[in-house]
């Protein structure tokens, strides 16, 4: 796979260097630090709906499930105890991506990494032995600085080392491992559900353990980014590691362009400041907006409580496990249209299709409840317009999974120069985590009282998000991350806030003010 192959990027900058193995492997190993937050998705869905579960910590929502079915069907999980053992863990990640950003530009992004596997790996050991409430939120909370350490330093990581011809394929890694990660805590909720003795819920908050064992051990064996140490003043190692990830020793310009943007950079003392500067205002749009969509998109209220949501649904325990297995296998697979079409179709058409697809299946979703249920919640879900349901939460998880799951992490990554680049994800990072703390608090109680208007008003939301990327997100693909100013210079809104001064690196290949044809 090694080779002196040119990477031509969408500016017109050209890098020698290929895809080389020691480049996957090193990406793959990073990706895995997706696995935890995809597992920890996964499992915390399944073990609320488990009767010796909510016996032992929830007994006011066990009643409730086991009240006669003619009561009101969406407010049977209804409980802000209970969302807050899953929510817990996201506002935990929220405050934990604040510290990661010092870490992760003071110490390399590995160590962001395996700080992160560390801490997992002590929540999954108290959430399994949890012998009251109060354990389980504690673990959560350590679950929580794990996820926020990963999240924020893998995307970058897989971004620096990545050619930019190939950066959304491997950088989609991460998402990918996410998906992976949801599906096996599915696939073990359903099995640890048939246990005897009422402990199986136990076996699958301690199997978290698993992925965070491998986060940790391989980030003990991850080299750094040329970015990472360029930045730490490992100049020489970075010019090594910049010819071995690039399997050429024609790797001048790409490293004088890293140099540059590096002594830039140095010139930033308080990065939290410099975000807010008017050059700044495109990425620092994008870093807000992008996660904050990505969670109205609906996908955690699928995600997070899909078992819930299907026995709600009078789907059986057995059946409503095994429908969130059913959407966890569909968010993997198709996570790999976005892996092998990213880079060729660009991030824009993905985001547009993925947007009128999720549309589209949450509009059917709703109706369905509509008509089924009414408001009054106590009708019963008969099992053909059960499979309908099925049916078109795949749908909807299938558009999720090719545009707003990855791309949510891949755009935010790839978009900041180096001197901002820590903060700017840790930006990411908190917004993600805050709506996601949010949608995960409100969801069953929103679910309560809006009934089926609650999937009408994530339509809402994927309009305004598909209209706002049809309008101001240019196309990032193939532009190396140190020229991804000539990108916003070229937009038809964004080059208002930047000047020709503010563009230092690589303009001497590019042909400046000239607009790509997919902005």
């Amino acid at each position: 796979m090694a080779g002196g192959a040119i990477v031509q990027s969408g500016s017109g900058k050209e890098y020698p260097g290929n895809l080389t193995f020691f480049v996957f492997f090193t990406c793959v190993v990073a990706a895995t630090g997706g696995l935890i937050f995809g597992y920890d998705i996964g499992i915390s869905g399944g073990v609320t709906t488990m009767d010796s579960f909510l016996e032992e910590f929830f007994p006011d929502v066990y009643r409730n499930k086991k009240r006669d079915t003619s009561n009101n069907k969406y407010c049977t999980f209804d409980s802000q105890l209970l969302t807050t053992f899953t929510s817990s863990l996201y506002l935990a990640a929220l405050i934990a991506s604040f510290f990661a950003s010092t870490v992760t530009r003071a110490f390399g992004r590995r160590w962001s990494m395996l700080g992160g596997g560390i801490t997992f790996l002590v929540g999954a050991a108290i959430n399994g032995a949890a012998q009251n409430v109060l354990m389980l939120i504690v673990g959560r909370i350590l679950l929580g600085i794990g996820v926020g350490f990963a999240n924020q330093s893998v995307p970058l990581y897989l971004s620096e080392m990545a050619p930019a011809r190939l950066r959304g394929m491997l950088n989609i890694g991460f998402q990918l491992m996410i998906t992976t990660g949801i599906l096996c805590a599915d696939l073990i909720n359903y099995g640890t559900a048939k246990i005897k003795g009422g402990w199986g819920w136990r076996v699958g908050l301690a199997l978290a353990a698993v992925p965070a064992a491998i986060v940790t051990v391989g980030a003990l064996f991850l080299p750094d980014t040329p970015n990472s140490l360029i930045e730490r003043g490992h100049s020489e190692h970075a010019k090594r590691m910049l010819r071995r990830i690039r399997g050429t020793d024609d790797i001048l310009d790409e490293y004088d362009d890293l140099v540059a943007a590096s002594e830039e950079s140095k010139l930033v003392k308080h990065p939290w400041a410099n975000i807010t500067q008017r050059k700044y205002r495109p990425q620092l749009t994008m870093a807000i907006l992008i996660p904050f969509f990505q969670q109205l998109t609906g996908i955690n209220v699928i995600m997070f409580y899909a078992p819930e949501l299907f026995k709600a649904m009078d789907f059986g325990d057995d059946a409503s496990l095994m429908s969130a297995v059913i959407t966890g296998a569909v968010n993997m697979v198709a996570t790999f249209v976005s892996i092998f079409t990213v880079d060729k179709l660009g991030r824009r058409k993905l985001f547009l299709e993925g947007g009128l697809q999720m549309l589209t299946s949450q509009f059917v979703i709703g109706t369905l409840m509509a008509i089924t249920l009414g408001t009054s919640g106590e009708a019963h879900f008969p099992k053909t317009y059960a499979g309908f349901l099925v049916l078109f939460v795949c749908i909807y998880v299938m558009g999720f999974a090719w545009s707003w799951g990855p791309l949510g992490w891949l755009v935010p990554s790839e978009i900041f120069p180096l001197e901002i680049r820590s903060a700017g994800q840790s930006i990411n990072v908190s917004v993600n985590m805050l709506f996601t703390f949010v949608i995960a608090q409100a969801f069953l109680a929103m679910l309560c009282r809006f009934k089926f208007g609650i999937f009408y008003f994530f339509c809402g939301w994927v309009v305004i998000m598909t209209v706002f990327i049809a309008l101001f997100l240019p196309e990032t693909k193939n532009v190396p991350i140190e020229e991804m100013v000539l990108v916003w210079k070229g937009h038809w809104f964004w080059s208002r806030f930047i000047s020709d001064d503010d563009i230092h690196v690589g303009t001497t290949n590019v042909e400046m003010g000239k607009p790509n044809s997919e902005f």
